[in-house]
């Protein structure tokens, strides 16, 4: 792993926010040692306030969230920013924090790439659609390293790459996030608090597995006040390609995303068919909605799209009806 400009935590860190911060046995010789002992950086993370500056070009954020692997969520991530871009006057980026298995570089087309630093700061990888893009995949000596980390090192790279990057003048700050509700979340959410996200698109798929893990998703945004645009069900059913015949894969046992919807006063996006043709374009690194534009999938996404910046823009102008 490059280490370069790259936060460094004492392995076995116990967290600034803890008991133990700066008296545990990891902490011998650390630099911060004495501050963290002290109870100083318990208090209010100056960090919040440099990020509300630095994204202060940024006009809308949104996260993508699962509670499950495995459903479909970088590929959504990256549909949305593909179907943002496709407005020439609209400036997109795109932040990947699954620091562990980053995938938004194969799916933009952007392997390989490394990022450069300059006077102001890191710079972001473009694609050839205008996509801006910061990974840790750009980190990596090679696309087999395995990231071995704490959180405390995880949350230090996250904080960097919203301090850090030179985000420049952004309509649309998409947030690819690993499964789950932990540490990476609870850090975006914490330092972007000032900044203020726009809301959340929660992804799933339609069986009961992966519903229990988004319910679990959308009641931690309803505790961290973080609201919730809507859900997109993938793999919906499957769409042949030749015969245009639908099946299901994944059979809705409890009513899929769309009676989830109903029972939690959700928005439900969209449903995207299951096609192998999303699949192999995230492969290759070329935009699925230009790719097989006339696919059902396709004007699901399109649907979604549409929807996503529908809540956005009308969100932004609330205040200004107010007035």
């Amino acid at each position: 792993m490059a280490e370069s400009g790259v936060t460094g935590v004492p392995e076995g860190c116990p967290g600034i926010c803890t008991e133990q911060a700066g008296k545990a046995s990891p902490c011998q010789g650390c630099p911060n040692q004495a501050s963290c002992a002290s109870g100083q950086t318990q208090g209010p993370d100056p960090a919040v306030e440099q990020i509300k500056e630095r994204l202060d070009g940024v006009r809308y954020k949104v996260l993508v969230l699962s509670g499950k692997g495995g459903v479909g969520k970088s590929t959504l991530t990256a549909q949305l920013a593909f179907g943002i871009a496709s407005d020439e006057s609209k400036q997109v980026a795109v932040l990947d924090i699954d620091i562990c298995g980053p995938s938004m570089p194969r799916i933009l087309g952007l392997d390989g790439e490394q990022v450069h630093q300059s006077g102001s700061g890191w710079s972001p990888v473009y694609s050839e659609d205008g996509i801006a893009l910061m990974s840790t995949a750009f980190l990596l000596s090679s696309a087999a390293d395995a990231v071995i980390w704490r959180g405390p090192k995880k949350n230090g790279l996250i904080k960097q790459f919203l301090r850090d990057v030179d985000w420049g003048e952004t309509d649309y700050l998409n947030v690819d996030t690993p499964p789950g509700t932990s540490d990476e979340h609870l850090s975006t959410v914490q330092l972007l608090s000032a900044a203020k996200i726009d809301g959340a698109v929660v992804v799933t798929t339609p069986q009961e597995a992966a519903l229990q893990d988004v319910r679990k998703e959308v009641d931690f945004c309803r505790k961290l006040k973080l609201p919730v645009i809507g859900v997109v069900e993938n793999m919906s059913v499957f769409v042949c390609p030749k015969c245009k015949n639908e099946s299901q894969i994944f059979p809705p046992t409890s009513g899929g995303a769309e009676k989830m919807c109903h029972d939690m006063g959700l928005d439900l996006l969209g449903k995207v068919p299951l096609d192998p043709r999303i699949a192999r374009c995230c492969d290759e690194g070329r935009p699925f909605l230009t790719e097989v534009p006339d696919s059902p999938a396709c004007t699901a996404y399109r649907a979604i799209v549409q929807r996503v910046q529908r809540f956005c823009e009308v969100k932004l102008e609330e205040p200004k009806a107010m007035d």
